[in-house]
């Protein structure tokens, strides 16, 4: 406990000590990168010969190139044949959904919120205003955008009762933790947002939509600020009626209660940007599991909590964490060589590097990158920067990481401009979560007015025991090589009960 009450008296001492700073702009000029033409129509007719019985068949191919799965199914054998089922671990080319809203070009490094490059949004809009974007589709007039404003903060109080189980949570609960089992709680909190209980019609009115919206936008921060300050022993702040965004929420995490304490706005800035760089990546593994839940027309609380669930994950939201782990084992510059021979004979582990997506440099790590600077000429240089800098170079510069097309993505640097703000490592994927909330909720939104969505119930291969006589209890003989219930332990206390006596 008391390391904790140090983190929280330490970041406060740090960012309080810099709230004078002059402000200056936060981000380079971006520099340029080519504009690439719109994809070619593809449409036409792909003809499959079944050399298994000799017959042709024609499948459409849509003017985006893609073919219906379903289309599969009538290339048969007959005889049972139920027609080819396409076996795709990890969804690696399956497109669940059309969508408007996020173009990624891996090859080419490319990331657009509908259509706007992402490095443009960086440098010349805020997070609310790319969280309208991604919700309708344009960026905001000022006169919307005021509007949009007023209505985000004007939902960010969470209700008290919420606030009580949060801190009925154990003192060492997990932030990410707290946040799924909060964003659930909060579909208990607002029943008149449940299509179970309200009827499935229900959110096809835009105004139970555009509420639930604003509710969970403005809630994020305040519940994950709640949840830090559970953490260090602090009781939660109320939000900020007068600050921007990421203002509000520095200043819930650092006010202590003071109503006229004003976060630094350099901090802030560099925070709104890796909001917006975080807010939206197309259909990755947590937003895939928003459409999911969305799909058997679940309420909006329960599909973002299993969404965040989703980013609780080490590989998904947690890999920031890694990168720090990394670089502090390799410790000084002069041990990179050993660390990359070590990666190459598979030996370590390199994390912050290579993407599912990105067979290029990671366009938001190019951002990021920039902010570092930004962080450490007001907290101080994190020393881990230079063998992050120097670990890039020497990768960049190897045959084996070239060739693999392995460049730093979005996770490499922003651990160290976490650490750097006084965030420790566990709320890393906390502050992925907040800005990807906007990502959440126009796949949501979107998924509503889709005439294609229906529940989403994925094929399977059955690999297993094609059909067995059923016997009775007496009459089973298990293989001894079956698999079995192993040993489960017991604590110390169930032991020391069953030593006593009349158990």
């Amino acid at each position: 406990m008391e390391g904790m009450m140090n983190y929280s008296r330490n970041r406060v001492a740090i960012l309080c000590g810099h709230l004078g700073a002059a402000s200056i702009e936060c981000c380079e000029q971006i520099e340029a990168f080519p504009v690439l033409s719109p994809p070619p129509q593809v449409n036409g007719e792909l003809s499959i010969i079944d050399q298994r019985t000799g017959k042709r068949y024609q499948i459409q191919v849509s003017q985006d190139g893609t073919i219906k799965a379903a289309d599969f199914k009538k290339i048969s054998t007959g005889n049972g044949d139920k027609g080819i089922k396409l076996y795709d671990p990890g969804y690696l080319n399956t497109a669940p959904v059309r969508s408007t809203i996020c173009y990624i070009d891996g090859d080419a490094g490319i990331l657009r919120y509908r259509g706007y490059p992402i490095e443009d949004l960086a440098e010349g809009s805020t997070f609310l205003e790319v969280a309208y974007l991604l919700m309708y589709g344009n960026l905001p007039s000022a006169t919307q955008l005021a509007d949009w404003e007023f209505a985000v903060s004007q939902h960010s109080a969470v209700p008290q009762g919420l606030l009580d189980i949060i801190q009925a949570m154990p003192h060492d609960a997990h932030p990410m933790g707290v946040l799924v089992s909060a964003m659930s709680a909060l579909s208990v909190f607002h029943p008149d947002a449940n299509p179970a209980l309200r009827g499935q019609d229900l959110y096809n009115s835009k105004q139970v939509r555009d509420k639930q919206i604003v509710r969970i936008l403005g809630k994020a921060p305040t519940i994950a600020a709640a949840a830090l300050l559970r953490i260090s022993g602090r009781p939660p702040v109320l939000p900020s009626n007068n600050l921007s965004y990421s203002e509000n929420f520095l200043y819930m995490l650092d006010s202590l209660g003071n109503r006229e304490y004003k976060p630094n706005p350099r901090l802030a800035r560099v925070l709104d940007v890796l909001f917006i760089l975080h807010a939206e990546h197309e259909m990755n593994c947590s937003t895939a599991a928003a459409r999911h839940l969305a799909s058997s027309g679940v309420d909006v609380y329960t599909a973002i909590a299993g969404a965040v669930g989703a980013l609780y994950g080490p590989l998904h939201g947690g890999a920031n964490e890694a990168v720090l782990k990394m670089l502090s084992e390799i410790g000084t510059t002069d041990k990179i060589p050993e660390f990359l021979e070590g990666v190459k004979n598979r030996k370590r582990k390199m994390s912050g590097f290579g993407h599912r997506v990105y067979k290029n440099y990671d366009p938001r790590a190019r951002v990021i990158k920039k902010l570092a600077d930004e962080v450490f000429s007001i907290v101080g240089r994190d020393p881990l920067i230079e063998v992050a800098v120097a670990l890039e170079k020497a990768a960049l510069s190897d045959e084996y990481f070239v060739k693999r097309k392995l460049y730093p993505n979005v996770d490499f640097y922003s651990g160290l401009i976490y650490r750097a703000m006084g965030f420790p490592t566990e709320f890393f994927p906390v502050l992925f979560a907040i800005p990807r909330m906007a990502g959440y909720l126009s796949h949501w939104k979107e998924s509503l007015d889709d005439p294609d969505t229906k529940i989403m119930r994925p094929q399977e291969v059955y690999t297993g025991v094609w059909l067995r006589p059923y016997m009775s209890l007496k009459e089973r003989n298990v293989p001894s090589e079956s698999d079995k219930l192993g040993q489960v332990s017991i604590s110390n206390a169930t032991r020391r009960r069953l030593a006593g006596s009349g158990v």
